[in-house]
């Protein structure tokens, strides 16, 4: 497997290729850069069909969290670690020990916490190994509701930069992905009199949001052509893509997955469509921010962190402003100024 010819590869510090034979614990941790400060991000456990798959995701995760963190105003680095295997199979506390200890190794260079297929519990149990792990029940907790707070507040930004207004009132949104971030959205969009149409591949996800917030059930390949003003992917990402893209009816494409563009190209494909891209980094910050209240030593304090993941409204108009100004797309701008930023703090 040749590391540094992959397209994900940027110059990436240090890439960890961990393995414990007992526990069978297969993972990698990828550190993008600790320009501002040690890396940050979160720990993912999938059933890759490959080891070249799960480092391309891992590479690229990395990535995106140095400019997610960098963008949020955050003094964190960025990486990102993916664990090989099933997650609701493969779970044992002697493999979340095993990764703890991997963790520990590197004094303090990454920090983890939760993402797809971790649970706060999984992270307790990589804690007895290493400190080095964030989002812990007792202090920030679940950094669900405060991603999903932080998506709501940059859809109001596209909103108000794509159609002026201030309110989501009738603005018609399909979510996909209804899990915990996707159903806390559905919470925030509904409330203000939002049109909801959503899929997941999960029945019971979806039964639940139909139930409690009047949604209406859409097949998980039906999800791209629907004629609404938001697609909002939630879930994984790489589905805005050359097969869904001749899809899109909407005007806005604003979710809370990580790297929503299968290839960057694809930005500038929505742009001559005339649909507006919320950046996925900077507008499913709102996590990352949270935890970040963690660090410092400071008593955790959800108003601020709250407060913080505010910004995110205003970074996105700045995005917004600036890409249509240089007539540029809005993840090249996103990634011109987190490169910059980066490269000041070096």
């Amino acid at each position: 497997m040749a590391v540094f010819n992959l397209r994900a590869y940027d110059d990436h510090e240090e890439v960890v290729f961990c393995r414990d034979k007992e526990s069978g614990l297969s993972a990698i941790i990828s550190i993008h850069s600790t320009a501002l400060g040690p890396a940050v991000g979160g720990c993912r456990m999938w059933e890759y069909n490959s080891d070249e798959g799960a480092l391309i995701d891992a590479l690229r995760l990395s990535r995106g969290m140095s400019y997610k963190n960098a963008l949020a105003g955050l003094k964190m680095g960025g990486g990102k670690s993916v664990i090989i295997g099933n997650s609701k199979t493969m779970k044992s506390e002697a493999l979340f020990e095993a990764f703890g200890n991997f963790v520990n190794n590197l004094n303090g260079q990454y920090y983890t916490a939760e993402d797809v297929g971790i649970t706060p519990n999984d992270m307790a149990i990589v804690n007895r190994k290493t400190d080095y792990v964030l989002g812990l029940e007792g202090k920030s907790g679940d950094p669900s509701p405060v991603t999903a707070y932080g998506v709501y507040k940059g859809m109001k930004a596209a909103v108000k930069h794509k159609h002026g207004r201030d309110d989501l009132e009738g603005i018609k949104v399909a979510v996909q992905g209804v899990g915990h971030v996707g159903y806390y959205l559905c919470e925030h969009l509904k409330n203000e009199g939002a049109e909801l149409f959503v899929t997941d591949i999960n029945k019971e996800s979806i039964d639940r949001v139909v139930q409690n917030l009047g949604a209406t059930e859409i097949d998980k390949d039906d999800i791209y052509s629907q004629d609404i003003d938001i697609y909002a992917p939630c879930a994984l990402g790489a589905t805005i893509n050359d097969v869904t893209l001749p899809k899109l009816q909407c005007s806005i494409v604003a979710g809370a997955a990580n790297n929503q563009l299968a290839e960057d190209r694809h930005g500038e494909i929505l742009k001559q469509k005339g649909i507006l891209y919320a950046p996925d980094y900077v507008i499913n910050a709102g996590g990352i921010i949270n935890v970040s209240f963690e660090t410092g030593g400071a008593t955790y304090d959800k108003q601020k962190a709250l407060d913080k993941v505010d910004e995110i409204y205003g970074t996105l108009l700045e995005i917004f402003e600036a890409a249509e100004k240089e007539g540029k797309t809005t993840n090249v701008v996103a990634d011109e100024l987190a490169r910059r930023r980066i490269a000041e703090a070096k």
